[in-house]
Formats: structure tokens, sequence, C-alpha cells
């Protein structure tokens, strides 16, 4: 069974989302995509798709493929320039190596953005960093600035930052940022930071980004500050993502400049596919914590409140529990997940992996078929579940929502 609301391909393998914009009355949305197989590969493309919202969305040709120069096309970002025309930076890869991207552009063709035309490379890595990729493009004040992820050359997480007036100049600033040297610090054990996302909020700057620690799989984790000439001063560092999931997520403004998030979840598939688009999210600060809730488009989707069985396979609940409450989902096949309220945290259970989670309020889970996410305010928990034609929920009900998601 493959999901009706998160994005997958019509076959094949997807991870990083990248590029999203509302552009002609639609979502215009890029990822990375290896087609043919469903396992991650060296020579991955950039796929596109489209739709009135993210949770609709259609496949398209593939946008950008290796050659010319260009052994991978790996995650990167887009840009509107004043004029309107539109410019995707990638990172080219090829062996022997992989760590060290290129940072290339390229432009499309036509006002659908189908067809692409790959352009020049436009930064090198620079000495000091063994790994080097995913830039991010935004507009900075009268100009453009650009920032990449990587590792330094001591082994430490790193941020690297450029600077441009037309888009096509780019001048090397260094190290934009470092892990926090307190070793208690969120992210301080950090050995490469990925896909990193740079934006405003309410006037203060936020970084998300994708992490590798020694001490644990992939997570995302985020710093607020101030940005300024080519350098990030992180005032307080947090943690979006508390499963293996959720990871290398993309950050845009929606149809109406909202700020949004999208995540690729890893470790969901099926026969002939593998990897998928997490529903979006909006963001917004409170304090120094980014929080996340699932984007209002969701709720096109949603059926009138249902009682604890629903028949359909995907379900949307909105949970206002008190402590030490505890709600169940079964599926046809079984127990899907299983969540418990311990003080400050909810416990989320699977059959693969258990997370404990802050809490702040309400408890959104979306089941969509196979797909499981579930976001606190404070953070999200995605994984694979065993999917089944009628859910049925059970535990402490008095302060649950539930809602059949339905296609429109």
């Amino acid at each position: 069974m493959r999901p009706e609301f998160h994005f997958t391909a019509d076959a094949g393998w997807i991870n990083d989302p990248h590029g999203i914009r509302h552009h002609g009355g639609r979502y215009q949305v890029f990822f990375q995509q290896v087609p043919g197989r469903t396992d991650w590969a060296r020579d991955v493309h950039w796929g596109h798709a489209v739709g009135d919202d993210l949770l609709s969305l259609r496949q398209l040709p593939i946008a950008i493929s290796p050659g010319e120069g260009d052994g991978g096309i790996w995650t990167g970002s887009l840009v509107v320039d004043d004029a309107g025309d539109a410019r995707i930076f990638y990172t080219s890869t090829d062996l022997p190596t992989l760590d060290h991207g290129r940072i290339r552009t390229a432009t499309p063709r036509d006002d659908d953005w189908i067809a692409w035309r790959k352009g020049d490379v436009v930064a090198e890595t620079p000495a000091g960093m063994s790994v080097f990729r995913d830039p991010w493009v935004f507009r900075d004040g009268s100009g453009w600035s650009m920032v990449v992820g990587g590792r330094h050359d001591d082994g430490a997480a790193a941020i690297v930052s450029y600077r441009s007036d037309d888009l096509h100049t780019w001048s090397y600033g260094g190290l934009a940022l470092r892990p926090a040297e307190d070793p208690d610090t969120a992210l301080a054990r950090n050995t490469l930071w990925e896909c990193p996302q740079l934006f405003e909020i309410d006037g203060r700057h936020v970084l998300v980004l994708s992490v590798e620690d020694p001490g644990e799989p992939r997570y995302v984790g985020y710093a607020v500050g101030r940005w300024s000439d080519g350098r990030f001063d992180a005032e307080a560092w947090g943690r979006l993502s508390f499963s293996r999931s959720p990871y290398a997520p993309t950050f845009f403004p929606d149809a109406v400049g909202r700020p949004s998030l999208v995540f690729w979840l890893s470790e969901t598939a099926g026969e002939d596919w593998a990897g998928t688009l997490s529903i979006p999210y909006l963001l917004s600060l409170d304090g120094d914590a980014l929080t996340l809730e699932p984007h209002p488009d969701l709720l096109r989707h949603r059926r009138p409140q249902s009682g604890p069985a629903v028949d359909a396979p995907a379900v949307d609940i909105e949970w206002s529990p008190s402590e030490g409450d505890a709600l169940t989902i079964d599926g046809t096949a079984g127990a899907l997940v299983a969540l418990r309220i311990d003080g400050d945290e909810v416990q989320v259970e699977t059959a693969v992996q258990t997370s404990r989670m802050p809490l702040a309020g309400v408890v959104r889970i979306i089941i969509d078929g196979p797909v499981l996410e579930v976001t606190t305010g404070l953070g999200v928990f995605g994984a694979l579940v065993a999917p089944g034609s009628r859910l049925t929920v059970g535990g402490d009900l008095d302060g649950a929502r539930i809602h059949p998601l339905v296609r429109a």
C-alpha cells in the first residue's frame, strides 16, 4: 500500500526535498530521485512534481540528470531573482571524491520549469573542508548569500558562507558556524551538518541543520540567533526530529508567505518505491524554541469527526492529553503506535522504535497508510507502520478528536 497524502515517486527511490516554490498558481517541488531502483545511488537526479497543495503532488519528468560534467545531481536550492527568473544551485559530485562537491547552477528553459539548462560551477570545495555540499541561497540585503554544509578537516561539523551581488560571481566568506564549545549544548558533538536552511521568523534568524552525531543516527537540529556579514551568531540550539525517519527538511514560504518546512521521511518503502515527503508544517518561534504544526492544507482533506473506529487507511488525530494519559492506534494487521504522557514528554512506541519527545500542548497524529507522523509542536516523529483499511483508536479518548482523511 502507498500513502495517499505523502508524496512518493511513481517508481524508485527519493530523498531530500528542495527548491519548493509556489509558482504559476501551484507548488513546484524538487527532490532527490534515483529512477529504476529502490535504494540510493550516487548518480542521483533532481526529480520534479507539482500540485495545488503539497498533499496532492503529481510527478513530472526529471528536471536535471547526471552528465555534462556531473556524476550526481545532489541537494541544493532554488531562488527567483528580482526579474522573476529562477535559478537552481545544486551540488555537483563525481568520483573519486564524492564528499568534495562543486556548486553548480541551472536555469529553466520554459516558464513551467520543466526543462533546465546547466550553467557554470560557481564554487569548489574550499581549503579546510573535508565534506562540502548542499548550497542554500537567499536574498541578503541588496545582494545574495549562500551557506553550504559539511565537515571541517578537524572532524567537526561546519557551515561556510559566500556572497554575491548578481548570483553569478561569488566570494568566499569562510566559516559561518561551528558547533558550540560547551559539550553539553545541543548539537555540540556533531560531526557533519547537511542541508542548511537559513531563514527569518519575527526578526530573528533560524538555521535548520541535518546532522550526524557519533552518539546516535542522523537527526534534525537548529540554531536561533543572528545572521550578519556571513556569520551566524547562535543564541540558542535545539532539536526538531525524534526518530530515525525525518531528515533533510527544506524551508519554503507557502502560497501566502508563511514559513513552512517539509522533511524527507527515510525508512519508508513499499514494493516498488522508497522514501516519502512529509506533510508540510508551518513554523513559528516560541521564545528560543522553533515550533511546528501541520499545515492548514491538511484540513481540506479531513472529514467530520468520527468515533474510535475509522473505516479509512488515513486519519488525523488531535489529542489534548492529561498527565498519564495513553492512546493506542491499531490497524487491521495489529498495533501501529502507542503514546503515553509522562510529565512534559510524550513517549511514542512503534514495532521498531521507541522515542520520547518534548510536549507543548496538542499532539497531532497522522497515519496515512504505511506512514506515521507525530508532532508535539516541539518536534516530529516519523516511522513506517503496517498499513490497513481500518483503524481503531483506543485509550484515553476524552481529549481526542479523530478525523478520517479522504482525498477531496
